[in-house]
């Protein structure tokens, strides 16, 4: 039975796009512009009690009868909804739409009584098309506040006269001015964000790499000394000791420290980001068959891409794993390995022919963490680590990753198919 780890690895389109849409940023952009809205109503509303208790107030506005009292209660109905809503993903932006589109009509209603497009209450209209753009900077929000004029106009008794022409364009103009300066600076302020981000990635990767070569250095220069001088004195110790069993003692700790010198000069390599996977992993296959005596292969398929640092080191160790438990456990006499790359994907299948094992009881057997290390692995990218073995009908080992999407800016080569 296949026992499948991590997470799905493949793309949801539908997920993808909306994960793009969904900033954090501009989420809690939105929401802080929402409460200050709740805020500025709340203001209105104050005032609006004040001319519902002030006789006089009430009569210069032209506000006697019962549609104030409902205006007054609904605005605090659909004010209270919005603030409920304003962190909702689905609905805290279409209902603070709906809302900004319930002001104007209360504001069309209230205005109504104290003559129109004359109204004292008509001020309020350029702040409500701030509100609309600030909301939702584009220039199409512009229209429903421009609506409400000519309907304001209209619905006013008798002809217009050119004063309410005058008061329908002078408030047009307001509200076009308002929009533009505000797309304008948001326009701006959106470049100068981008910009700052670019230069912070930047400003990160160049000094992680001079860290990164820093510690090279220093590794370079002290632990890789030692380990030549290990192999130095092994070499010397060999060729004085006479006794066979001396002999191959010292000649296995030689090959031990030489290996640990081209783990060292691999590691090192990687830091100066010239790591080349491709070579990496066939090499690794190479010495594998020399030293475990198992026929080994390796091929590439798919449309190569460069892989970020990480992901390389994360599929060389997986590697370096399987093929070890390999050596140690299966008995097999042949091992396959593929690396492929596949869109957003990349893959890599390790076989052998061996006696196979139980992956459940692999991974709950105490003191072993070789299986929990590789879903450790490829939980780093989104992984998946597809294990398929049986008694005596050897085992695969398929791990597929998604690439970061730093890595999709990177250029791609050529198809190849390698043998």
């Amino acid at each position: 039975m296949p026992v499948t780890y991590g997470g799905a690895a493949a793309l949801d389109p539908a997920h993808a796009g909306s994960m793009a849409a969904g900033d954090p940023g501009t989420s809690e952009r939105f929401s802080d512009r929402a409460r200050a809205l709740f805020y500025a109503r709340l203001a209105f509303l104050a005032i609006g009690l004040c001319v519902l208790a002030v006789p006089a107030w009430s009569r210069f506005l032209g506000i006697t009868d019962t549609v104030a009292f409902v205006v007054y209660f609904g605005v605090i109905a659909y004010s209270v909804t919005n603030f409920v809503l304003i962190d909702h993903p689905k609905y805290g932006r279409p209902v603070t739409f709906v809302t900004l589109c319930l002001d104007l009509v209360a504001l069309a209603a209230l205005v109504m009584p104290s003559g129109g497009l004359r109204s004292p209450m008509m001020a309020a209209h350029v702040m409500f098309t701030i509100f609309f753009v600030l909301f939702f900077p584009r220039r199409s929000i512009i229209v429903p506040p421009l609506l409400i004029l000519p309907v304001v106009a209209f619905m006013q008794e008798g002809s217009l006269v050119s004063q309410e022409v005058f008061m329908m364009a002078w408030y047009t103009t307001l509200s076009l001015i308002a929009a533009y300066v505000l797309l304008y600076l948001n326009s701006r302020d959106r470049v100068r964000i981008d910009q700052l981000r670019v230069l912070s990635k930047s400003q990160e990767a160049a000094i992680i790499t001079e860290e990164r070569l820093r510690l090279a250095r220093e590794i370079h220069d002290g632990l890789g000394g030692y380990m030549s001088t290990l192999i130095i004195q092994a070499e010397f110790i060999q060729r004085m000791a006479k006794d066979p069993g001396l002999k191959d003692e010292i000649t296995e700790l030689k090959g031990m420290a030489e290996e640990a010198i081209d783990e060292l000069r691999r590691s090192l390599t990687m830091m100066r980001r010239d790591f080349d996977l491709h070579k990496a992993l066939e090499d690794y296959c190479m010495r594998f068959q020399e030293r475990s005596r198992v026929w080994c292969s390796f091929k590439v398929r798919g449309r190569q891409r460069r892989l970020p640092s990480e992901m390389q080191l994360t599929l060389f160790r997986i590697l370096q794993e399987c093929l070890t438990n390999t050596q140690k456990h299966a008995e097999a006499n042949n091992a396959d390995v593929r690396l492929k790359y596949d869109g957003e994907m990349v893959s890599l299948v390790i076989s052998d022919d061996g006696t196979g094992f139980d992956p459940e009881a692999a991974k709950k057997k105490s003191g072993h963490y070789g299986l929990t290390n590789l879903l450790e692995r490829a939980r780093k990218f989104r992984g998946t680590v597809d294990i398929q073995s049986a008694a005596d009908n050897g085992a695969t080992v398929h791990v597929t990753l998604v690439v970061p999407a730093e890595g999709s800016h990177v250029a791609f080569m050529p198809d190849i198919q390698q043998a």
